[in-house]
């Protein structure tokens, strides 16, 4: 039985949020969580934890990978800051580009081989929440004399190298792999919530220096993985260097913890991203990998209530 189908029997063990204004009922959004370690063990689970849908930009710790492990970081001299700002979906501040920008000048490459697009209302494709990822794509093939037009393609080695290492890690055949085109062009993935977790808990590891790395980078300059005010940056600030989290589309949050191996994925069914920061601070909550100060905060910050308006969440994680 597919994940689809498995949603018509295994709905009534999803999380629910609860959009009230006033005393009534105004949205509801069904969610699904998984937790596994490195061996692959579901720890917890909320509804489906094979639940199959794309990562989308909770991949990119995974697609920067070929840049630290070509050597290529080391050769253009990428800081903490660039490996940070390549990790995230940035918010498309001066000094987020300027970081991005800073990365090409050191490889030598046009910014109009960037194929990501400029975003609306925007003057450069520096802007673009992508850019520091597709700067590290460009820069990598640049270092490998890899085609940087073709750059994006699944069939190109750089993205062929990164679902080598994603099939690795999840010991499964690459030629399983599903990928798509993202919004901004790369590939992403279809997986389950249960392979984003494992993921994630490989990610939360010190077992591999390049994770090590990765990691490091984002509790460094967690303002780089989104921005000031954002889910991600402001979770990674308040989890006291034992935190990662990385956010997608269409409702997909990943979130590891530091030095355990273990991860968290979450998929909101509707897409909803208010949701899926509810359910997020609120499994937070159940598990104690931050402090009621830290969820608080976090839940003034980012959901940002208005007036009468409140958010609530049914439903907790449970051992399979």
């Amino acid at each position: 039985m597919n994940s689809q189908n498995k949603l018509i029997t295994d709905s009534s063990n999803c999380l629910k949020v609860l959009v009230k204004r006033g005393s009534s009922v105004e949205s509801i959004h069904r969610a699904h969580a998984s937790i596994c370690d490195i061996k692959g063990r579901t720890l917890m689970k909320a509804g489906i934890s094979e639940y199959e849908t794309f990562i989308r930009s909770a991949l990119k710790p995974f697609q920067v990978l070929p840049f630290l492990t070509s050597g290529t970081s080391e050769k253009y001299n990428a800081d903490n800051k660039t490996l940070a700002l390549a990790c995230g979906s940035h918010s498309g501040s001066a000094e987020q580009a300027r970081t991005a920008f800073k990365l090409l000048w050191n490889a030598d490459i046009d910014i109009k081989e960037l194929k990501c697009p400029t975003p609306l209302n925007k003057k450069s494709r520096l802007e673009h929440n992508c850019s520091g990822k597709h700067s590290a794509f460009l820069a990598t093939c640049k270092k490998m004399n890899w085609d940087t037009d073709s750059y994006l393609m699944g069939h190109h080695p750089l993205q062929k190298e990164i679902f080598r290492r994603v099939s690795e890690l999840l010991k499964i055949p690459v030629e399983e792999l599903i990928a798509e085109r993202d919004d901004c062009g790369a590939p992403t993935l279809l997986l389950s919530l249960s392979q984003m977790a494992i993921l994630y808990a490989h990610l939360s590891t010190s077992n591999q220096p390049e994770f090590e790395k990765i990691t490091r980078a984002m509790t460094s300059y967690p303002d780089f993985v989104a921005g000031k005010g954002y889910f991600d940056s402001e979770l990674i600030k308040r989890g006291h260097n034992q935190i990662i989290s990385k956010g997608g589309s269409e409702g997909i949050q990943c979130i590891g913890l530091l030095g355990e191996g273990i991860g968290l994925a979450i998929k909101v069914e509707d897409g909803s991203r208010r949701a899926k920061y509810a359910v997020a601070i609120q499994l937070l909550k159940q598990l104690e990998w931050i402090t009621p100060t830290a969820i608080e905060e976090l839940d003034e910050i980012v959901l940002q209530q208005k007036p009468g308006i409140y958010i609530e969440v049914k439903g907790e994680l449970k051992v399979p």
